[in-house]
């Protein structure tokens, strides 16, 4: 299993969000080249999520570097989740396990020509990252270089998704200038629309345009960043015109920035109750059982979300449009303990993190939804980087986390196998069940994508016969931004872009 990520905490929340602007507006217009251009068309944008690990490409930082335009890999993804060419121009599967890429003609940030040797290298350093990238958990990337324009990919066992799998934001591919001093440094060795030329640790960073990029140019020639935890403050900044663009807007402030500034949209993204299958009170499937039949999706979304997320019907919510019609029903469910059963057992610890506004407000329902089945219950909400280690190492009883089930290969079975196999790198549940393991395995050796998608559903089924994850509900993502004077913005469900070549004010 993967070590833990780790991520530096973001800024006090015990600080107004009208104390959190002053060094927002700061930041964004710095002297040191990340101020507003002469023609003022830079971006400002304020993200939700510090950089955990200095920008490193092997955790959640490549999906920021991804947002922000930054990186690319040999392919991307549509709106499908289906493999369009990036830096490589076209593939061929030679047999089950082996596919040859061609690249592109691209140049590195630095300069550098992008060729076979350079993909080789930065995929070789995923597969020894430590902790290894999730997209990785499941499979093992063995690369050669028949030339310098090709690159043959096999993997240990058969795997259709490679395609998906190599758009993967922490597979990125990095100049050989990129891995100096036992670490990885993206900035200036990418090949993005957008260069990262400057990172203050966990507050902010800053980007220029990349004039070599291969594609269509950036029309902003640059991004100022601003890294704020505080839901609040990030809405603030956008009402006030502080930033162009407002990541994750709460939804309290939703309704109060309006139609023009808010940007709905559904997503991949559901809402779960993860219980601790090895340890403690929910180690009992029976107590699993009443946790799950304590819970109130309905009361969750009216009375938190304000009717903006969809009531929970599986793992795999309206974001995979296809798993509706394929869903089957749980199977072996352990029946639930009663109520005065559930009154003897010791206090459960509850555990979930601020970065997301929502959250707290959610463990305080669930909470109660909890003790009036008879659980005695004590929060722990903190900022994510002080809670992921301990909720990996199955040190909390139930965590509440939002999870995007489309994040790895825009197809679920990476999360299946990451979030429930017994040697998944982000099994907060702590399961082990050698039928959950089974299904997922069949489900990711299909080519066929019907087939696949039944085996999905059905190892859906089987992971939800265990109670080790309770759906709470999917989310509907709020962005933020004035449509009438900036433009471009992507509206992803699957979170991997969101500022891009053609994000632009004016």
């Amino acid at each position: 299993m993967s070590s833990p990520r780790r991520r530096r905490p973001a800024l006090p929340l015990t600080l107004s969000a009208a104390a959190l602007l002053v060094p927002l507006a700061t930041a964004c217009s710095s002297s040191d080249g990340s101020g507003d251009s002469a023609d003022g068309q830079r971006l400002r944008v304020v993200m939700a999520f510090p950089p955990a690990q200095a920008m490193s490409p092997y955790g959640d930082d490549a999906v920021t570097l991804s947002r922000l335009a930054v990186i690319e890999g040999l392919t991307t993804l549509d709106r499908n989740g289906d493999a369009r060419p990036a830096l490589a121009t076209s593939w061929k599967r030679d047999n089950d396990r082996t596919w040859t890429f061609t690249l592109r003609d691209a140049a590195f940030q630095d300069g550098e020509k992008v060729g076979a040797a350079d993909v080789a290298r930065s995929l070789r350093a995923a597969e020894e990252a430590s902790p290894k990238p999730r997209v990785l958990s499941d499979t093992r990337l063995d690369v050669t270089t028949p030339d310098a324009r090709t690159v043959r990919i096999s993997t240990r066992t058969p795997d259709p998704l490679l395609p998906q799998r190599l758009a993967n934001p922490s597979l990125t591919i990095l100049s050989e200038g990129a891995y100096k001093g036992g670490r990885v440094n993206p900035a200036g060795h990418a090949t993005g629309p957008f260069t990262l030329t400057k990172v203050n640790g966990a507050l902010s960073a800053t980007l220029q345009r990349n004039d070599s990029y291969w594609g269509d140019k950036a029309k902003a020639p640059g991004v100022d960043v601003k890294f704020v935890a505080d839901g609040t403050a990030r809405a603030n900044a956008l009402r006030t015109k502080t930033v162009d663009v407002a990541e994750y807007v709460p939804i309290s402030q939703a309704s109060l920035l309006g139609d023009g500034l808010v940007h709905e949209f559904p997503s991949a993204r559901t809402n779960g109750l993860s219980l601790n299958t090895r340890h403690g009170v929910f180690a009992d499937p029976a107590m699993r059982a009443a946790a799950r039949e304590a819970i109130d999706s309905a009361a969750l979304v009216k009375g938190v979300y304000e009717g903006r997320a969809d009531t929970a019907k599986g793992l795999l919510g309206p974001g995979v449009p296809w798993a509706a019609a394929e869903r089957t029903a749980p199977t072996g469910r352990a029946k639930a303990a009663g109520r005065a059963e559930v009154a003897k057992t010791k206090q459960i610890v509850l555990a979930t993190y601020t970065n997301r506004p929502e959250l707290p407000e959610v463990a305080t329902v669930v909470q109660q939804q909890l003790t009036a089945r008879g659980f005695t219950v004590k929060q722990v909400v903190r900022d994510y980087a002080q809670l992921e280690a301990d909720a990996l190492a199955g040190k909390y009883d139930a965590f509440i986390q939002a999870r995007n089930t489309l994040l790895d290969t825009a197809d679920p079975v990476s999360y299946l196998a990451s979030d429930f196999t017994c040697d998944g790198s982000f099994n907060i549940s702590q399961l082990c069940d050698e039928r959950v393991d089974a299904a997922v395995d069949k489900a990711a050796g299909l080519a066929d994508t019907t087939a696949r998608h039944r085996a999905e559903t059905a190892a859906e089924a089987g992971i939800l016969g265990t109670d080790a994850l309770v759906p709470l509900l999917h989310e509907r993502f709020v962005q933020g931004y004035d449509d009438s004077r900036v433009h471009g913005v992507s509206l992803d469900p699957m979170e991997r872009t969101l500022i891009t070549a053609d994000t632009r004010v004016g």
